[in-house]
């Protein structure tokens, strides 16, 4: 399968070549997404990867230009931690699945072989009953930290707007990842889209934090 590799950085863009090469891929680089969607058509196969964040289309414009356009090719998107946010809205607007910088060699070839599943198959939706019930088992707490990290909040943040230690977040974190059907936060997103969760407003809190809490922030 082919590779379209866009990045405006020709190290970043080598580097992935190498590496997908490396595993039997064929690739195909660009440095910016005007110069993929120039060559791109309804005889494009493969799928894309691309860093969320360049200069002039960004990797979002991009995924709407090419469902604009009919093409459905997958999309992964690479973003840094600190823009999750975006990861989540180019989820939205259609990514196949996103990875995080500083991204691994096992994370991005787990994301492409993902894709490759996807070319030219009928995706299977989430299972919407499934999903459903294993929101069902979540703490009003737990469901409030999820739709705060599906809709693009760091950590820190949420336990900054949360009044918890990140220390608790992260565990509150690891429970929903649990309850929720492991996965990763890629899958998380799109199941919590499937179900319409994005854009829910948070549950009222459950009361103030514990003391153990409380202590564990100063």
């Amino acid at each position: 399968m082919i590779v379209h590799v866009i990045d405006d950085d020709e190290v970043i863009r080598e580097t992935l070549g190498i590496l997908l090469r490396g595993e039997g891929f064929e690739t195909q680089t660009y440095a910016s997404a005007a110069e993929f969607l120039a060559k791109v058509d309804a005889k494009t196969r493969g799928c894309v990867v691309t860093d969320v964040r360049l200069p002039g289309v960004s990797g979002i414009d991009l995924i709407v230009s090419l469902r604009q356009r009919g093409l459905t090719l997958p999309v992964i998107v690479i973003t840094a931690h600190a823009n999750l946010a975006l990861a989540v809205e180019a989820m939205k607007k259609g990514a196949s699945d996103f990875i995080e910088k500083p991204c691994s060699a096992g994370a991005l070839l787990a994301a492409v072989r993902g894709a490759c599943k996807m070319v030219g198959e009928v995706a299977e939706p989430p299972d919407l009953a499934a999903t459903r019930e294993n929101l069902a088992k979540l703490t009003a707490r737990e469901k409030e930290v999820l739709i705060k990290l599906i809709s693009g909040l760091p950590n820190k943040l949420i336990a900054y707007d949360m009044g918890l230690s990140v220390r608790t977040v992260d565990s509150h974190r690891a429970a929903v990842k649990k309850k929720m059907g492991g996965g990763s936060l890629a899958e998380l997103v799109r199941k919590c889209l499937a179900i319409g969760l994005l854009g829910a407003k948070p549950p009222g809190r459950e009361g103030e934090g514990t003391g153990e809490e409380t202590r564990a922030r100063h």
